[in-house]
């Protein structure tokens, strides 16, 4: 690859041989952001990556503004470039894991703070504490979605039948030549490009490694006592969930 554009498709792909579903999320997390904020809202894209949900409100709102905060030095590098001369977005480089990450963002509040299969990497103490930053965020009648991995305990025959469908897909789209996960930063690190950039990623994140995951109404509980008034899913899959809060 030689453009910054096209290591965003190549992310955005990569991202959806995980995720078959991943522009359905995106779809009903816009369709909430609109109904609440009308057509020009003021967004939060967190732990935003390569700024794969700011392209798509951009495309959906054009009259939308977003604030997109991630630490991964690759992947802001790949948005900066995606996204060069775009006066609609901010990027800011932060870590959620710091008490005083948010004092590196403009000033709040936001109609909306959108993020996706990002914050299942944070301990349980980092994800409580976010979230009640968050609730100082988000104006009143403001939204947060979050759409991430959210296993429910009580359907272990559903989710191993959809783990069986979703692997026969995956190894499908690795036949064709889709990037998994490994694949896609092998690459990343030999383009000059990326280079760099991916090599300051492995200082940043030496210490990375799977959190516990929770359902989706633990996730729930946790946002109305962090301070927002009502919280309930509003998209899922057998695996996955889009856990709506409303401020």
């Amino acid at each position: 690859m030689n453009d910054w554009n096209a290591w965003q498709r190549s992310w955005d792909r990569q991202q959806e041989w995980y995720l078959a579903d991943r522009e359905e999320r995106f779809r009903v997390m816009l369709d909430l952001v609109e109904a609440v904020a009308g057509p020009a809202p003021r967004v939060l894209d967190l732990a935003c990556g390569t700024g794969s949900i700011s392209e798509r409100l951009f495309a959906r709102l054009p009259g939308a503004v977003s604030v997109g905060v991630d630490l991964d030095p690759a992947l802001l590098a790949i948005a900066r470039g995606h996204f060069a001369g775009e006066q609609r977005l901010t990027l800011v480089t932060a870590d959620l894991r710091d008490p005083q990450w948010a004092a590196a963002l403009p000033e709040g509040p936001y109609d909306a703070v959108l993020t996706a299969t990002a914050l299942h990497w944070l301990g349980t103490d980092d994800l409580l504490r976010l979230y009640g930053d968050l609730a100082g965020l988000v104006r009143p009648g403001g939204l947060f979605l979050n759409a991430d991995h959210t296993p429910e305990p009580g359907i272990p025959l559903l989710r191993a039948a959809d783990d069986e469908f979703q692997q026969r897909r995956r190894e499908r789209e690795s036949a064709e030549g889709v990037l998994d996960w490994q694949g896609w930063w092998a690459a990343a690190a030999t383009d000059p490009l990326l280079a760099e950039p991916v090599a300051a990623r492995s200082a940043v994140y030496r210490d990375h490694k799977d959190c516990e995951v929770h359902p989706a109404d633990w996730h729930t509980a946790r946002l109305v006592e962090a301070g927002f008034r009502e919280a309930g899913v509003a998209w899922r899959s057998v695996s996955d969930s889009l856990v709506a809060a409303v401020r």
